[in-house]
């Protein structure tokens, strides 16, 4: 009898959850999402802290090591044959007879240990306090983990402090186009006639124009002058201004559908303003689709800012970007004799997928009465 009773207690628990915890519940049953949420805000720490996570600044340059191969983390010692906790092995410069270029041999013989929270270059961490201290460093020579590209720059730092303006161009961009797209989608739809018509026909325009050359025509046209903060704003008012599109299509729908529901009805008769009824009723009957949205929307932006710069048409040096990281791989040569410099497309890779999979599983989870 006790099993029993505690059954229909926990059918009764599952029958009264709210939405929210349906749609929660659903969302971190799904495994890919939860694995990508889980990557995204490990990358975000990351990059956001930076100055600590990095050992150094990303336009200190060690003009003796440019183009060296990555060092591998190590904990077993070929030459003692134990376990000596994290290390990396020197690296010794030699000229090719031949072709007389520098070559990296690995030197089993220098070990360079890592210690944690060292002291390297001073930083003031979110602009503000002032301090030298480093997740990892070593005082027995250099750790490149990514290795360093043709100016002797360290790839990994230079990896975490890019990572601060590709994914925050595409949380701001996607911002700017969730408000032009509510705005405008919302009026279409509310009020429809030839408003609707109107505004429609210019989504249309918009969504026929091809966007990468006018990226690439609007970006040519941002002085170069201009500040990297200037260029930044810039390159994310560009991206946002053709991002916006789908967004108003999907708000238009869902006004169309909503607004002569009893509930909009009723709200109407009662005097409220069209204003309240929008903010108060329309658009929460339908933010998870909003969210979803706005989540697959974010790897476009990403794209968008990183084949800008790509093409020396975005965010210019000084200025630190895996779009302008990726700028140095153009060319086979470098990718033969550098293949690491690659290293930021694969942090392109792992961001687009990671929330194309949180978008799917937004998706899943923003219909929990579904299979």
């Amino acid at each position: 009898m006790m099993r029993i009773f505690k059954k229909k207690q926990n059918s009764n628990a599952k029958s009264i959850m709210t939405h929210k915890q349906l749609v929660l519940r659903k969302f971190i049953k799904h495994r890919l999402a939860m694995i990508a949420m889980f990557v995204m805000v490990l990358l975000y720490i990351l990059c956001i802290f930076s100055d600590f996570f990095s050992p150094y600044q990303p336009t200190t340059r060690f003009s003796e090591l440019s183009a060296m191969p990555p060092q591998p983390l190590r904990l077993y010692n070929k030459e003692t044959g134990k376990i000596e906790g994290l290390f990396v092995y020197g690296i010794k410069t030699a000229r090719n007879p031949v072709t007389f270029e520098k070559e990296y041999e690995v030197d089993t013989s220098n070990v360079i240990r890592v210690k944690f929270f060292h002291r390297g270059d001073e930083y003031k961490l979110f602009g503000l306090f002032q301090t030298d201290i480093h997740l990892f460093g070593s005082d027995e020579g250099h750790i490149f983990l990514f290795g360093t590209d043709s100016l002797g720059r360290d790839i990994f730092s230079r990896t975490l402090y890019g990572g601060r303006l590709s994914l925050s161009i595409g949380l701001v961009g996607v911002f700017l186009s969730m408000i032009i797209g509510l705005l405008l989608g919302g009026i279409a739809g509310y009020y429809g006639g030839k408003i609707d018509n109107f505004i429609m026909r210019v989504v249309d325009l918009f969504m026929s124009l091809p966007t990468i050359p006018l990226w690439m025509g609007l970006a040519a046209a941002v002085p170069r002058d201009w500040s990297t903060v200037q260029t930044y704003f810039a390159i994310t008012i560009i991206l946002s201004f053709f991002g916006w599109t789908n967004i108003a299509r999907v708000v238009r729908g869902k006004f169309l559908s909503l607004r002569e529901e009893d509930f909009i009805l009723s709200a109407r008769l009662a005097g409220a303003s069209d204003a309240y009824i929008i903010t108060t009723h329309l658009i929460p009957s339908f933010m998870s689709y909003i969210i979803v949205s706005l989540t697959l929307s974010i790897p476009g932006m990403i794209l968008g800012e990183t084949t800008l710069s790509f093409l020396g048409l975005g965010l210019q040096p000084p200025a630190v970007s895996w779009g302008v990281m990726l700028k140095d791989a153009q060319n086979f040569r470098s990718i033969a004799t550098m293949p690491w410099l690659l290293i930021p497309g694969v942090f392109v890779i792992i961001t687009v997928l990671s929330f194309n999979f949180i978008g799917d599983g937004l998706r899943d989870a923003a219909d929990p009465y579904g299979r």
